[in-house]
């Protein structure tokens, strides 16, 4: 089948664009710099923001894959968030629905459900914000009767880019190159899930996931600092250090401002450090069994990314 992936030149997009086009399937890739990504398939540049050049795209496929997301701490204009997360999945469930496309994945993020030991959802920053708000709008199409099926991805990690959306991979580079001032909420519990795996739970879910439903598709339910412990191993890297929650809830306070005067990200966000006092496990069971998503073990997925990461360059 014809798949149109918006999002598909993103950490997460390039191995779902490459998945798809692995089983057979016809990727058509829609991002802003898809033309020189030198991905496979048919390359549109365009912004998901716009709906006529997303529905362009559309045209002549038979699902829709739908990775594309405004990934990032924080923006000076929060509604870049709204745009792009939440209106950039309107724009897509107005093209499958006036094209009739039988297949829309949508890929929602672990940060859009509630965390452990709490009943409702977090808008601890504009990301999470959104992403809870487009979930919303997913699941509203899906009573409607648009054929949503919606998967939710938990910390993806592995090699490539240490892009926003591989926070692991941006971490570890950080503690190596001696970037990285600490960590908060160090014991608190992450759902690792291996790149690769994701973008096939994401194929799978293209041929045969239920409209309707949410899979979660996460890894093994560690510790944050188990990455650190990996590259202790390799390395002899110390680990880093423990930042209190208070001391961190200050620095982001202190940084947000300073960022906003100029006009540059912030190093670290009051809404991050409240992120990470919460636990994020998530199950996979029900992917395992619909979708046959199978899981690498963590020491395996962190080995193969350190393998990349330290390789001399």
């Amino acid at each position: 089948m014809r798949v149109l992936i918006t999002g598909g030149t993103g950490y997460l997009g390039r191995a779902i664009v490459r998945a798809v086009a692995a089983a057979g399937h016809d990727p058509v890739v829609f991002a802003r710099s898809a033309a020189s990504s030198g991905l496979p398939g048919r390359l549109v540049d365009g912004d998901v923001r716009d709906r006529d050049a997303l529905a362009r795209a559309a045209d002549g496929c038979d699902a829709v894959c739908h990775t594309a997301a405004l990934v990032s701490l924080w923006r000076r204009r929060a509604a870049d968030f709204d745009e792009v997360n939440v209106g950039g999945l309107v724009n897509v469930l107005d093209a499958v629905e006036a094209r009739r496309i039988p297949r829309l994945v949508y890929t929602s993020s672990f940060l859009a459900w509630p965390p452990a030991g709490r009943q409702a959802a977090l808008a601890a920053n504009d990301y999470q914000r959104t992403k809870v708000r487009a979930l919303a709008v997913a699941r509203e199409a899906a009573r409607r009767g648009l054929p949503v099926v919606c998967l939710v991805p938990g910390v993806v990690y592995g090699p490539g880019r240490a892009t926003e959306g591989n926070l692991v991979g941006g971490l570890l580079a950080d503690h190596l190159a001696g970037r990285l001032p600490g960590t908060v909420g160090a014991a608190r519990v992450w759902s690792y899930a291996y790149v690769d795996d994701v973008a096939a739970a994401h194929v799978a879910a293209l041929e045969r996931g239920a409209p309707g439903r949410e899979y979660a598709v996460g890894g093994e339910n560690a510790p944050q600092m188990r990455m650190f412990e990996a590259l202790r191993a390799r390395t002899g890297r110390p680990l880093p250090r423990r930042l209190p929650y208070a001391l961190a809830w200050a620095a982001g306070a202190f940084d947000e401002l300073a960022a906003a005067l100029a006009g540059r990200p912030p190093r670290v966000t009051r809404g991050a450090v409240r992120i990470f006092r919460y636990d994020w496990p998530l199950d996979s069971a029900d992917a395992v069994r619909e979708l046959g998503y199978r899981m690498t073990p963590l020491d395996q997925g962190l080995g193969r990314t350190l393998d990349a990461l330290l390789v001399p360059r």
